[in-house]
């Protein structure tokens, strides 16, 4: 196959999990080469003191992602994918769920649409991007759902694999990296709301420095990001 007109920017919200990131860059770099998908791998590295913004930060990326880029995957670090059959090309008709909940190693139910998720740029922004309200761990990939679904978008997720569970390598490991699922003042109460105000449209930050890097040999992009927060509006984006 040829390589085709599409370029895809695979972001990647990231903290601290530098022995992950040295196994995935080299490895995603080959996966999309051999499958002749144009690419760029963007570390979106979020480097302030406030909790991690997994949302924020692909907002951020897909903003600084570049006009040769025309279509986005969103992508756990800790992800993997060992079956060459999975499609990362352009998902011209609505997002395109790679990790589907019959192959993802840990989340099963019909709404998810966590771990790999690709759309089109055009598509992203249909959707006003992703909340910001979501700090610490979890809940921001259910409210994306709907999100996609009001802006009147269908996913769309493989067939024909049948490698099951076994579809990807997880490599996070529970017992060393604890996730942050605090729930800190109305936040319990405020994670199952659909954000309709929010979104691309008023993401803060700032950008501290953007250096290309090579990871054995792989070619990515690393942004570091301050997240700005209004402690006013939702409070739970610090721990104090």
């Amino acid at each position: 196959p040829s390589w085709g007109p599409h370029r895809l920017a695979l972001l990647v919200p990231f903290r601290e999990r530098f022995e992950e990131l040295l196994a995935f860059v080299p490895y995603m770099h080959r996966f999309l080469s051999k499958k002749k998908i144009r690419h760029h791998i963007f570390i979106l590295n979020q480097v302030d003191h406030f909790r991690f913004n997994r949302a924020s930060l692909i907002n951020v990326g897909f903003l600084e992602s570049g006009n040769d880029t025309d279509y986005i995957a969103m992508h756990d670090v800790d992800l993997l994918p060992l079956n060459e059959h999975l499609d990362y090309s352009f998902p011209e008709t609505g997002p395109f769920h790679v990790a589907s909940p019959e192959l993802h190693p840990l989340y099963h139910y019909t709404t998810y649409v966590g771990g790999i998720l690709l759309l089109t740029k055009q598509h992203y922004e249909l959707c006003n991007g992703m909340s910001n309200r979501f700090w610490g761990w979890g809940r921001e990939d259910d409210e994306f759902y709907r999100r996609i679904k009001r802006a009147g978008l269908q996913v769309r997720r493989p067939s024909g694999i049948t490698t099951g569970y076994e579809t990807f390598q997880h490599l996070h490991d529970p017992a060393w990296r604890k996730r942050d699922q605090k729930r800190i003042a109305a936040q319990k109460q405020e994670q199952f709301k659909v954000d309709r105000e929010g979104g691309l449209n008023n993401v803060r930050y700032r950008i501290e420095s953007r250096t290309d890097l090579s990871v054995a040999g792989a070619p990515c992009t690393v942004l570091n990001i301050l997240l700005d927060c209004d402690t006013n509006e939702t409070p739970w984006c610090t721990f104090g």
